[in-house]
């Protein structure tokens, strides 16, 4: 009987370790923490955590690496928070590595993102890493939100001025003037209308009918005779040219008169013996005429 008791006894505590130990496990796994695997401590020194939590994920490039492991905090120190990260051992981190404390989803969360550095020598378990706070989404949108303030207000402006353009009278006005001008502009497409469609086809009935005129003076310029009117010119032109060479040389009156200098000085001494005897003829008169109404008066004969 004392046998079987133990036998019992052992079951049942053999049985509590492990549940203890699967749950344990489980609640670990519901973490993120693998106890089967091994891994390196980091720790990192911030002002602020902004809610940062332990087991928070620790992440490279999006991939879940760690988790956070502790936090401590001492606030006599200008950073007196400590967090201890634990990563995966078969991750090296190279030196200068930094670790930024970031948004982890729109809810609130936060998280640790290990950033490499390009250096080829690396940390080792229990260092401490240089650590800095990544803006997130909520932190640039606090950083615009003076922007749209200002550009809100500036909006705002723009739809007061916008709202008193509209309704001022000039624009009124604007409105009747253009409305006015639709009008004018309808009536005078109503005129072109009518002209191209009335006015305009006689005028171009007449254009083809000058047009055909011309083409006819055309054609019968083509029928004429240029051959005989070329003639008429070069008997016309020899003509002249017989005349000017006559002028040029001394045969007839005209070429003497051109050519011969001794003819035109006794025509010139004519002419102005000529001009002598009208100027003397005017100013004595009675020596060449003698007038009387009875007549030529008798000589007395002489005793």
């Amino acid at each position: 009987m004392a046998k079987k008791s133990f036998n019992k006894e052992v079951k049942i505590g053999l049985s509590t370790i492990a549940a203890l130990a699967l749950l344990i496990y489980g609640a670990n796994f519901l973490k993120g923490i693998d106890l089967f695997k091994t891994t390196n401590s980091y720790y990192l020194k911030f002002d602020n955590l902004d809610g940062l939590v332990v087991s928070n994920g620790v992440y490279i490039r999006g991939y879940k690496v760690g988790l956070v492991e502790n936090v401590t905090y001492d606030f006599s120190t200008e950073q007196p928070f400590t967090v201890e990260i634990t990563i995966n051992d078969d991750i090296n981190l190279p030196k200068g590595t930094v670790a930024y404390l970031f948004d982890d989803g729109l809810l609130g969360g936060k998280g640790i993102n290990i950033v490499f550095s390009d250096a080829k020598s690396f940390h080792k378990d229990g260092d401490t890493l240089t650590s800095d706070v990544e803006v997130g989404l909520f932190g640039k949108i606090a950083e615009v939100l003076p922007d749209i303030k200002s550009t809100i207000q500036h909006a705002d402006s723009l739809v007061n001025s916008v709202n008193r353009i509209v309704n001022s009278p000039e624009i009124a006005n604007s409105l009747k003037n253009i409305e006015k001008i639709t009008a004018d502009l309808k009536k005078t497409s109503y005129s072109l209308n009518y002209m191209m469609n009335v006015k305009f086809p006689p005028i171009v009935a007449n254009i083809d009918s000058i047009t055909d005129d011309i083409q006819d003076i055309s054609s019968r310029l083509t029928q004429t005779d240029f051959v005989r009117i070329m003639s008429g010119l070069d008997t016309t032109v020899q003509n002249v040219k017989e005349l000017s060479e006559r002028i040029n040389s001394n045969e007839g009156t005209v070429g003497r008169l051109l050519n011969d200098n001794a003819l035109y000085m006794d025509i010139d001494s004519t002419v102005r013996s000529v001009n002598a005897l009208v100027i003397d003829l005017k100013q004595n008169p009675k020596d060449y005429v003698h007038f009387s109404l009875f007549g030529p008066r008798k000589k007395k004969d002489k005793k």
